[in-house]
Order: structure tokens, then C-alpha cells, then sequence
């Protein structure tokens, strides 16, 4: 009987653990529904509103882009030396741009650019929220008159969105501008030959899959955070759960849907 109970025990825990994954899913689409809904309303970009906006955009982005560029280049010669000195020595060095870009570019940017602004400020800005939703500070200001979702949370998700594609878009036209002075050097005669080798990488539907990949990682880093702290917190005190738990739990919602992200381009992009 002690063992048959064990046995039910987990299997309900197993029951509450799904259960709780797929609520959590139904809430960020809810969340990404209202975000939408908020994207098209004309009271959402009023003066106050809009200003908000903005401070967020900027404040989001600014560092973001400095450090995220240095590191990226850093990473990008590195990478490009590793993968241009691997293909001479197995007398494929025809292929060391070819393989640059799909690894580098179609890859490891896209996915580093959202992972480095779910650290730096998504997941900090869903910890913030909630704890302004234990202190009472969105029900004040709701009192005043002033939406909080469309205060406090469209700001951050927006700008968490234009922070990945800013970053990408920036880090992408950087690795290739290295990758060509790193295997051409600082002439012009190779530009043809790199363009149409560039050009053949990027078919219509790779560059397809390439964006929407882009786009679902923003997405992914901008609502899952903020939609954990609009919902998880309302019938879980926050005191009831530390600060780095609260953040833990909307840490591995989010790295879970960027690797089924990850895992749908690549299917699309070789198989």
C-alpha cells in the first residue's frame, strides 16, 4: 500500500507540475493578446504613455547595444579564425565563409541577442514588477486613474522586443563585415564573389525562417517574463517566495520556448 501510494503521490505531482506548465502557456498567450490589443489602441501612446515608451526603449537598449556589439565582435574573430583555419587544414577553405555565416550569423547571433537581453533586462524587469505588484504600487496606480499594464508593462515588453532586434540586426551586419576583412582582408576585388556567396545563404527561405526566428525570440524574451510577473504573483504572495525562485521559474519557462524556437528553425533551415 506504501509503495502504490508513493506511485500516486509522484503521478499527481507529475498531473500538477503539466498542469501548472499549461497554464502558464494559456496566461503569456493572454498576455501577448493584450500586449496586441494595447499595440492598437490609441490611448496607449498618449504623452505619458508615449514618453514611457520611450524611456524604456532607451534604457533597455542603450548599454545593451555597447556591450552586447564588443562582446559580439570579440566572439565573432575568434569564432571566424577557429572556422576559416579548420576548413584550410581539411582543404575546404572554398566553404570557410559559406560556414561562417550559416554558424555565426543565421545561428548564434539571433540566439545570443536574446538570451543576453533576457539576462540583462527582461528577467530583472519581471522580478521588478512583481515585487511593484506585492508593494501595492500598481494598485495605486490604478487608483489614480493611470492603467498599469499599459504603464508599467507594455513599456518593458516593448522594449525588450526592439532591444533583441536592435542587437541582432547591429551584430549580424558587424560579423560580416569582420568575416569579409578576415578572409579578404581591406580590398574590394573579393566583393562580387562575397555577395553572391552571402547572397546564396540567404534564399528566400532561409532569410524567411531567419526572421520569424528573430521575431519569436523577442517576443519569447519581452511576454514570458512580464506575463509571469502579471500572473504567477496574484495568487502566490511574493514573500511566500524568494526573489532568485520567482526569477528561476520565469528563467526556465523562457529558455524552454527559445529552444523549441531554435529547434523549429533548424528543421527548417536543414531538413
Amino acid at each position: 500500500m506504501t509503495e502504490k501510494a508513493s506511485i500516486t503521490d509522484t503521478l499527481g505531482q507529475m498531473g500538477r507540475a503539466m498542469l501548472h506548465w499549461l497554464i502558464g502557456g494559456w496566461r503569456i498567450i493572454l498576455f501577448g493578446m493584450l500586449l496586441l490589443s494595447l499595440a492598437f489602441s490609441p490611448a496607449t501612446y498618449g504623452r505619458d504613455y508615449r514618453r514611457a515608451i520611450a524611456y524604456q526603449i532607451v534604457l533597455g537598449t542603450a548599454a545593451n547595444l555597447l556591450w552586447f556589439s564588443v562582446l559580439s565582435a570579440l566572439a565573432s574573430l575568434i569564432l571566424i579564425r577557429i572556422v576559416v583555419v579548420t576548413a584550410v587544414s581539411y582543404g575546404l577553405s572554398k566553404y570557410a565563409l559559406e560556414m561562417v555565416v550559416r554558424v555565426l550569423v543565421l545561428e548564434l547571433i539571433p540566439l545570443t541577442a536574446a538570451l543576453f537581453v533576457a539576462l540583462r533586462r527582461t528577467l530583472p524587469d519581471g522580478v521588478e514588477l512583481a515585487e511593484m505588484r506585492t508593494r501595492g504600487d500598481l494598485a495605486a496606480l490604478q487608483s489614480q486613474g493611470i492603467d498599469p499594464v499599459r504603464r508599467e508593462f507594455f513599456p518593458r515588453a516593448v522594449a525588450g522586443m526592439f532591444s533583441v532586434l536592435m542587437l541582432a540586426a547591429v551584430s549580424c551586419v558587424m560579423s560580416l563585415v569582420l568575416a569579409y576583412l578576415s578572409i579578404y582582408g581591406f580590398t574590394h576585388w573579393a566583393l562580387a564573389g562575397y555577395t553572391r556567396v552571402v547572397g546564396q545563404v540567404f534564399n528566400p527561405a532561409v532569410t524567411m525562417i531567419f526572421m520569424l526566428k528573430t521575431l519569436f525570440f523577442s517576443l519569447a524574451v519581452s511576454m514570458i517574463p512580464m506575463a509571469s510577473s502579471l500572473y504567477d504573483t496574484r495568487s502566490t504572495p511574493l514573500h511566500s517566495r524568494s526573489k532568485a525562485a520567482n526569477e528561476l521559474a520565469a528563467m526556465v519557462r523562457l529558455f524552454f520556448v527559445i529552444l523549441l524556437i531554435e529547434i523549429a528553425s533548424l528543421l527548417g533551415n536543414y531538413y
